[in-house]
């Protein structure tokens, strides 16, 4: 297989990846979600811009792999009172970019559009998501993903579901 043919069907595993984590997270199937994760991983929703700290800095959400299964167990409690019922959500994935490889994996990048429906209404969110995925024998897992939403200068509504 020439190079440019590898290329093209390694963006394509990639982009088939990120539309099931996607696909997952609207479905509220978080057990399934949780397992794309390394066990290394991070998971980063900054506030008040995209190039803040977080270790210095406010954020909306800076998990690690713990604090990540910890929110899936405390969902399986069914006292998340702000989804219930649950949102109905649709995320489209857009503008996949593979921006490279590093030691530690895969940077990758792409815009996400969520809409969102719920007793308190309907809501779009819009984001820059950056990624490290690894190729595993069972095939990509996020060890990284960041949620840059566009409005996160600003109040945001309650969100009582993982972006």
């Amino acid at each position: 297989m020439d190079a440019d043919l590898q290329l093209l069907l390694r963006h394509h595993q990639i982009c088939q990846f990120l539309y099931r984590e996607a696909r997952l997270q609207d479905e509220h199937r978080f057990d399934e979600w949780e397992a794309l994760w390394t066990d290394d991983a991070l998971y980063w929703v900054p506030a008040n811009g995209e190039d803040t700290d977080p270790e210095l800095q406010m954020s909306i959400l800076y998990d690690n792999r713990s604090r990540i299964a910890l929110r899936i167990r405390q969902y399986h409690t069914g006292k998340r009172f702000s989804q219930s019922p649950q949102s109905r959500m649709r995320r489209v994935i857009a503008n996949v970019e593979v921006l490279g490889d590093e030691e530690r994996g895969t940077r990758v990048a792409a815009n996400m559009l969520l809409f969102e429906s719920s007793r308190r209404g309907e809501t779009p969110w819009a984001a820059r998501n950056e990624y490290l995925l690894r190729a595993t024998e069972g095939g990509w897992r996020l060890a990284y993903k960041k949620v840059a939403l566009v409005n996160n200068d600003s109040a945001l509504k309650t969100m009582a579901f993982l972006i």
